[in-house]
């Protein structure tokens, strides 16, 4: 008896864990906290059919199950829509997970017509615009067939009101063109599509993901002829203004910033990570330096100074270590030792790129492969403390170094799209050695 008490009070702990710190009071901010009122319009028309639209209640459950829900967090409706919309759940009606889930379930197939446009309007006019918070607004639109009335001009509207539409079409009556004029752009970030009912359970994860960069990631980077959502950490560290000297990299076009002992890049967590960070996402800064000790390249420190997320950099053995969140021990540390970390200590400029998923962790060095390691699930973080770059490991004693870029993309498909232009030498060619080692 006393074992199975121990069991549950340490489980309990853990779940709670995942709220609240002991310490602190600090919640972990993270996807299933970010104050967001998300909608979803389910197409309940014929061609869906009642199996199918059980799949779609399903799905929904799944989705939706990791949210903590409630006026300070996440708000979830739902409308079902065939010849006319239905308000199947009103924002801010269930005030948590499990009331939602059985609201969820009792939620009864329509079947009728096709009136789209409609239910987008019904969703503006009575969920949306009755929700006075100010926060993410995000309608997720589910549909199998075309529109039998326009949706082009209501999602203008809704867009026009700070609402970001999602389309999801299924199966082949669905019109391309329609679920674009429908959704945000670019279409390859908010158009979705899948042959039928039982392939929706695969864009599951990536939805989610999605959600998650609309609500955590409110800022966008400009990366070539696109904007990417994410967090210019150097911009928010107020870099510009406390860093006065800049320098030309060689052979590029590229400007960095010359970072002495006697400047702090230091911020409240709370200004750049407002929300805290999405489960997965790109890290890719561009730096150079001399030192020979174990430094802090980036770091998101707790209230009481503990490391949340970190990366570090090795000089006594040449190595590269990653600090995170972890369910498992409050926090976990992966160190990359491949031979090929150690260009980084040869003095000249070189791109570290890591992507961060909840199943691992991948450096990339001047954009090659160079070490996988596998991570627990983490938690979010706290973000009572504080955001630093370039600090001494342990302590508060600024390092001298020279840096281009800090930043996180939230999309992790941003790993394959980034690349090293700003590295002097890089070709683009991968498996070529990009490092060149210039000082001024």
């Amino acid at each position: 008896m006393a074992k199975n008490v121990t069991f549950l009070s340490t489980v309990l702990m853990l779940l709670l864990h995942d709220y609240v710190s002991s310490e602190d009071g600090d919640i972990r901010s993270s996807c299933r906290t970010a104050p967001t009122d998300l909608v979803f319009i389910l197409d309940g028309s014929w061609s869906v059919g009642p199996e199918n639209f059980e799949i779609v209640k399903r799905w929904l459950v799944n989705i939706t199950s990791n949210f903590n829900i409630g006026p300070k967090f996440i708000q979830v409706g739902v409308v079902q829509y065939s010849d006319y919309p239905v308000l199947e759940i009103p924002l801010g009606f269930h005030d948590s997970n499990e009331n939602l889930v059985r609201g969820m379930e009792y939620i009864q197939y329509l079947g009728g017509n096709t009136q789209t446009g409609k239910a987008i309007q019904f969703a503006l006019d009575h969920l949306f615009a009755k929700s006075s918070r100010f926060l993410t607004k995000i309608a997720v639109v589910l549909t199998d067939g075309k529109s039998q009335d326009d949706v082009k001009e209501v999602a203008a509207e809704a867009r026009k009101n700070r609402i970001t539409l999602f389309a999801i079409g299924v199966g082949s009556e669905t019109e391309e063109d329609e679920l674009r004029a429908i959704a945000n752009k670019p279409s390859s970030t908010y158009v979705f599509y899948v042959e039928d009912y039982i392939a929706i359970s695969r864009i599951r994860e990536v939805i989610k993901q999605k959600l998650c960069e609309e609500s955590v990631c409110p800022t966008r980077i400009p990366v070539a002829s696109r904007d990417e959502k994410g967090f210019d950490i150097l911009l928010g560290l107020g870099v510009k203004k406390k860093v006065k000297k800049r320098i030309q990299i060689p052979f590029t076009n590229a400007k960095a910033y010359e970072v002495t002992s006697r400047i702090d890049l230091s911020e409240l967590t709370r200004n750049v990570f407002p929300e805290g960070l999405p489960p997965s996402y790109v890290f890719v800064s561009t730096q150079r330096f001399k030192v020979r000790k174990t430094w802090d390249l980036w770091r998101i420190l707790s209230l009481d100074g503990r490391p949340q997320i970190a990366v570090t950099i090795h000089g006594e053995d040449k190595t590269l270590s990653f600090t995170t969140t972890s369910l498992v021990n409050d926090t976990q540390v992966v160190t990359f030792t491949a031979p090929r970390v150690k260009i980084l200590f040869d003095e000249g400029w070189h791109q570290i790129r890591l992507l961060v998923t909840e199943a691992d962790v991948t450096l990339y060095i001047d954009d090659q492969e160079i070490e996988v390691k596998p991570l627990h699930p983490v938690l979010g973080i706290y973000i009572s403390g504080v955001t630093q770059i370039g600090k001494y490991l342990g302590k508060e004693e600024n390092v001298q170094f020279d840096v281009q870029k800090v930043r996180i993309y939230c999309d992790p498909e941003q790993n394959n799209r980034e690349t090293a232009c700003e590295i002097p030498g890089f070709n683009g060619e991968v498996g070529q050695n990009h490092s060149h080692s210039y000082w001024h």
